[in-house]
């Protein structure tokens, strides 16, 4: 059965994430993920937030920008995630948006090189294993968690182009395709992606996870369209839906069809009730969605 959940958006303040967790989790939503978008909110302190206000609620981070952040550090964030609240967190890493980068002095000048020596080593120190390496960016000498979790954990790849989805496909446990993705981007990443698996070998699973942008209620084509327009995406077929949960549920259905296993449904940014968003996926699209 296809996954399904929402994205609480970081354009909401940090406090509204309490009663948007609660909601979700009442409601019988499967995935509830969070950004960690330049510079409004931390990914690892609300997914502490919100993993502990819940109590069956899975909790994604989709994605921590890999500039910004030591390998060592994240694993033991991640780790100590698991184990407080196992089975219920994921991780998705990325190049992060380069000019953000730049703002913060951590703009890589290879970022799938960066991205590829990260996903070794992370994946490795959650497996449990001592890691030395001396890549062109990660640098460990002799590390080891002392609290690695029992089972290591999926850590996705947030990424967009060839050489990136082929890297996923190669060295990640799963990727996270933005909401940019119409069914025939899906399709063509999922090629890519399993192309990067053939040359690694791999036969083990690959979650796609798909971010759907998603407006609901009487002004939903409105602001539908005004969202992607500022995003420069207007133009792009079939992306994005407004409608009621028959509608929805179809475009859920449409990128399935083309290759995702999880359809996270993303709210515009001017979403007037988050709470209700949530309870809209969970209580009337999800019974749809096969």
């Amino acid at each position: 059965m296809t996954a399904l959940g929402a994205v609480f958006r970081p354009q909401l303040p940090p406090e509204k994430l309490r009663d948007v967790v609660r909601v979700a989790d009442a409601a019988g939503l499967e995935e509830l993920w969070l950004w960690e978008d330049c510079f409004l909110e931390s990914g690892i302190a609300t997914a502490s937030a919100a993993l502990a206000w819940s109590e069956r609620l899975r909790v994604g981070i989709g994605l921590l920008p890999v500039p910004l952040r030591n390998v060592a550090v994240t694993a033991m964030e991640t780790a100590t995630l698991d184990r407080l609240f196992p089975g219920r967190f994921t991780l998705a890493v990325g190049h992060g948006v380069q000019d953000w980068m730049g703002q913060v002095g951590a703009r890589a000048e290879s970022p799938v090189t960066l991205l590829r020596e990260y996903l070794d080593a992370l994946r490795a120190l959650l497996r449990g294993e001592r890691v030395t390496t001396d890549g062109r960016y990660v640098k460990l000498d002799d590390v080891a968690l002392d609290w690695p979790p029992p089972t290591a954990p999926e850590v996705l790849a947030g990424v967009t182009g060839p050489r990136s989805l082929r890297l996923a496909g190669e060295a990640a446990d799963g990727t996270l395709l933005s909401e940019a993705n119409p069914p025939e981007a899906v399709r063509k990443a999922r090629g890519l992606i399993d192309e990067g698996r053939a040359a690694a070998g791999r036969t083990d699973p690959h979650r796609v996870v798909v971010y759907l942008l998603t407006a609901t209620g009487p002004d939903a084509v409105a602001r539908l369209k005004a969202e992607q327009s500022v995003a420069g995406l207007d133009k792009v077929p079939d992306l994005g839906v407004a409608g009621d949960a028959g509608t929805v549920a179809k475009a859920v259905q449409r990128l399935v069809d083309a290759g995702a296993d999880t359809v996270i449904l993303e709210p515009t940014g001017d979403e007037p009730d988050p709470e209700g968003f949530v309870r809209f996926a969970a209580e009337e699209v999800r019974p749809l969605v096969l």
